[in-house]
């Protein structure tokens, strides 16, 4: 059987694209190049459905949730807050899996930042 290798792209819609594109660049360092090819560091993915009924991603209108692996979260978080993002106060620890903290961007969506265990 074939298998899929992994996360190929994640597509959205932006009222501006641009600014949006340069926000993921500027605030969390996402270096994608003109056509949007970037490579990330190698480690682990999830995949995960939820209940149709969960507030984990914020809003009920938000479908899907990008979660980015980061080395340091708190000093993540502390350089979105400088820059003046939507940075949720708390944070969650669980054992075995890692830390996480969560922010919104200039649209709305809200972001789960992953620091694996």
């Amino acid at each position: 059987m074939e298998r899929v290798l992994g996360i190929g792209g994640h597509f959205m819609r932006a009222a501006n694209p641009a600014a949006l594109s340069a926000w993921y660049r500027d605030c969390l360092g996402l270096d994608a190049d003109a056509n949007g090819l970037w490579h990330q560091g190698i480690g682990p993915t999830v995949f995960a459905a939820f209940e149709s009924e969960t507030d984990y991603f914020g809003s009920r209108a938000q479908q899907t949730m990008l979660n980015f692996r980061v080395r340091d979260l708190d000093a993540m978080l502390a350089q979105l807050r400088a820059k003046g993002a939507d940075v949720a106060e708390e944070t969650q620890d669980m054992e075995g899996v890692g830390r996480f903290g969560w922010v919104t961007d200039p649209e709305g969506n809200r972001i789960e930042l992953w620091q694996p265990a």
